[in-house]
């Protein structure tokens, strides 16, 4: 394989997602998170991709539908992201206001598209550099904002359980993972089923989501910290 085709498809992959982290992380300017677990949480995500790859190989040959293949997909990588998170800065003690979830989570996130996005640039640069750059554009836009919001909807619903019981936490986390599943799910159906201008309708779908979850974020962030110790 061509080196030059690596270096530009990690530059593809991995550039337009420390864009995205560096917007978010501004968005949590005043009481930021260490860099050491922001670091951590971005190179986990980036990890998780060959995890998620053989186990969603592993699926196939028990799926007896797309739908159902779409799901499993879906369900496999919004747990691995989550259980990345998790280890790499949401047991932290550092975790300490209701933003921070949703942080960690989106962090962990686009470590994920950074390599996603590579590997599907290699593949495309391999047979025509055109397309690349335009489907290149387009995960940048759509794949990218995807994974943004799925995780981000988790860490939505940790956020607003942050303060609460054991048990309310926990039922917190179960519908926020399910319902990013769906919308993860449901992209991607469409996507795979769409053409021309629906393709272009799920795109608008997402990002008008993530603009709720911006404002969502915003709203977080207003709930406070129980901790009176700035990090």
């Amino acid at each position: 394989m061509d080196f030059k085709i690596i270096i530009f498809a990690l530059l593809g992959g991995i550039l337009p997602a420390l864009l995205w982290l560096w917007f978010w992380l501004r968005e949590d300017r005043l009481y930021p998170e260490p860099r050491r677990l922001i670091s951590i949480s971005f190179l986990v995500g980036m990890g998780i991709v060959f995890i998620a790859l053989p186990a969603e190989r592993y699926v196939e040959q028990f799926a007896k539908s797309t739908i159902s293949l779409v799901v499993a997909w879906s369900a496999i990588e919004e747990l691995l992201k989550l259980a990345g998170a998790y280890f790499a800065g949401l047991h932290n003690k550092n975790c300490d206001e209701p933003i921070d979830p949703m942080i960690y989570l989106i962090t962990t996130a686009l470590g994920f598209v950074a390599i996603e996005n590579t590997l599907f640039l290699i593949g495309s640069l391999n047979e025509n550099i055109l397309s690349a750059v335009i489907t290149g554009n387009l995960r940048f836009i759509g794949a990218s904002l995807l994974h943004v919001l799925a995780s981000g909807v988790i860490g939505l619903f940790m956020a607003y359980a942050f303060n609460k019981g054991r048990i309310s936490k926990v039922i917190h986390l179960l519908i926020g993972t399910g319902l990013a599943v769906a919308l993860h799910s449901t992209f991607n159906f469409f996507i795979i089923n769409s053409k021309g201008g629906g393709t272009f309708i799920v795109f608008c779908f997402v990002w008008v989501s993530v603009v709720l979850l911006l404002a969502a974020f915003e709203k977080v962030k207003r709930l406070g910290s129980p901790f009176p110790i700035k990090k």
